[in-house]
């Protein structure tokens, strides 16, 4: 097997991966508030200052309050920002500038568990501050639905899509500087296309086929209508798309950091 062919199979992975994922757990909980604070101020500035003041001069979309619309995208949008910037800044600096990994590899652990636990964990504050943002969210009155509770899992499956997406990237990142090409190219066009603001169907024709591709409109249209009390229509498919990229994309990050790492 060519040294390509063995850093591009599957991963081999094992249930180590928790004891890493703890490891990150036991760092971050020294600074837990001040953490989940920060994940939560973006989103819900987002949402009181563009959910009062825009919402002044737009009233209703489809229907419903501005502020109810915009609700379910600034969940979703909290869940990409949060799994992103783990699994970029925070990855990128144990794999890299700490060095972490490496010892971490001269315990019985494969370099695959590793990812595996840098991904799950990344969801894990993802959901962590998307249920904080749905629970917020809920006090404000902004959704009232026993449905909204479906948003819940969800809120993890986008972390774990976006965390794969991020680990790509951290993969390739030959410093800190390279990440800005990631957000300035992908998540702040994909925030923008992706249904968080406004309807899609606002778009023209050729964006609204673009945007079919986009992870994070798959989200939205899910979690948008349980939000508001109704079933999102064509659930599976949207599920279909997030579980993909989270899976392509996670075998695409355990491939690249094998040949950045192991060479």
């Amino acid at each position: 097997m060519s040294a390509t062919a063995a850093h591009f199979r599957l991963p081999c992975l094992s249930w180590r991966f928790a004891s890493v994922w703890s490891r990150n757990f036991r760092v971050w909980r020294k600074l837990a508030l001040p953490s989940l604070l920060g994940n939560l101020a973006d989103p819900m500035i987002y949402l009181l200052g563009l959910g009062y003041g825009l919402g002044a001069l737009v009233k209703t979309v489809d229907g419903v309050p501005y502020v109810h619309f915009l609700a379910a995208g600034m969940v979703c949008f909290s869940c990409m920002n949060t799994a992103s910037f783990e699994t970029l800044y925070s990855a990128f600096s144990r794999m890299h500038v700490q060095r972490t990994w490496e010892g971490l590899m001269n315990a019985p652990l494969a370099l695959d568990d590793i990812v595996l636990a840098e991904m799950i964990w990344a969801a894990s504050k993802a959901a962590l501050s998307g249920t904080a943002i749905l629970l917020v969210v809920t006090l404000f009155g902004f959704t009232s639905s026993a449905l909204a509770l479906g948003v819940v899992p969800l809120i993890f499956l986008i972390g774990l899509t976006f965390a794969a997406m991020g680990l790509v990237v951290t993969a390739l990142a030959p410093n800190y500087d390279f990440f800005m090409y990631y957000f300035t190219l992908f998540i702040t066009p994909m925030a923008l296309l992706s249904g968080v603001f406004f309807p899609l169907d606002q778009l023209p024709a050729a964006l609204q086929t673009g945007a079919q591709l986009l992870p994070l409109a798959h989200a939205v249209a899910i979690a948008r209508p349980l939000m508001l009390g109704e079933w999102p229509p064509a659930v599976l498919p949207h599920l279909a798309v997030l579980l993909a990229y989270a899976a392509v994309g996670f075998w695409l990050a355990v491939s690249l950091t094998r040949r950045r790492l192991l060479k």
